[in-house]
């Protein structure tokens, strides 16, 4: 199998035959998908989850790390990635089936930035002070750390070795490139906080989204304060359960509400969701199984 610098170079040979202006060969502008369980036959593993290596203006960002770290592995050497070569990590959320593949990640690259949603136990981050609020009449014995403030007050991780930094708010993370969160307020996840990576782009933004547990018109809606132009939408859509309706709501909403101008939908988007899709895009609707390399503006 062809090296995942061979095959993005290759899908963006005619641009840069196009654009001989736009910077040289060796920009890679595409996203690779690592993990998921659909795609052209290969010798990747297929499997629920989803990961992507993003590569853009000379950047590499890693998003998320599927669901199982001997096939993220696998997947990720079969790719010829190299995992010490990043710039960054955006994790969207906190489901296993997401994450697990940082076990691996932190073997070969424990010094990456890992961007990461607000959940306190599963990403180490700072608690709310407030929760130390004083009591100075109780006894010692009853006293948070014996009535003195700790050095450190943060939650725990299974993946000590990570250095994450928590999204509160959109933020430009490198020139072009945002992080931004959004909360859910669907029932099953309810209060759960969901990261996304936007990319902007000549002709608008790229937005990657990993489960779009809030909605992927409402994450759609968030990215869209940075740049109105959504050219392109990325990753699982969450329609694994929804009814038929919905799933063409969701359609006419990316498509006649927000203007997307393509989707590449993933993972979670569910078999349904990529028919309605499809029918609804068709030339507009990119292809994302694993294995597969979108092709950037």
């Amino acid at each position: 199998m062809k090296s995942i610098a061979q095959i993005c170079a290759v899908a963006n040979a005619a641009l840069f035959l196009s654009l001989p202006l736009a910077g040289s060969a060796q920009d890679a502008r595409c996203i690779t998908i690592i993990y998921d369980a659909f795609g052209a036959p290969s010798a990747l593993q297929r499997d629920w989850g989803f990961a992507a290596l993003v590569e853009y203006g000379g950047k590499r960002i890693l998003f998320d790390t599927g669901n199982d770290a001997r096939i993220f592995e696998h997947n990720v050497k079969a790719l010829g990635v190299d995992l010490t070569r990043l710039d960054a990590v955006v994790i969207s959320h906190r489901h296993g089936d997401h994450t697990s593949g940082l076990t691996h990640l932190l073997s070969v690259n424990s010094a990456v930035k890992i961007y990461a949603p607000q959940e306190a136990g599963f990403f180490e981050g700072r608690l709310p002070e407030a929760f130390l609020r004083a009591d100075p009449a109780l006894p010692m014995d009853l006293r948070y750390y014996g009535g003195k403030t700790p050095d450190r007050f943060a939650t725990g991780t299974p993946w000590e070795q990570g250095h994450f930094e928590t999204v509160t708010r959109t933020t430009e993370v490198f020139p072009g490139f945002y992080v931004l969160t959004v909360r859910s307020e669907k029932p099953g996840t309810m209060e759960m906080n969901e990261v996304s990576l936007a990319v902007r782009t000549p002709k608008g933004l790229v937005v990657v989204v990993g489960c779009s547990h809030p909605g992927v018109e409402k994450i759609l809606e968030a990215a869209a304060e940075i740049d109105r132009r959504l050219y392109l939408v990325i990753g699982g859509f969450h329609l694994v359960m929804a009814p038929l309706d919905e799933v063409r709501r969701t359609a006419a909403v990316l498509d006649d509400g927000l203007k997307v101008e393509r989707v590449a939908p993933a993972h979670c988007t569910s078999e349904l969701g990529f028919a309605v899709l499809l029918e609804r895009f068709k030339r507009r609707f990119d292809r994302a199984g694993v294995g597969a390399v979108i092709t950037l503006p």
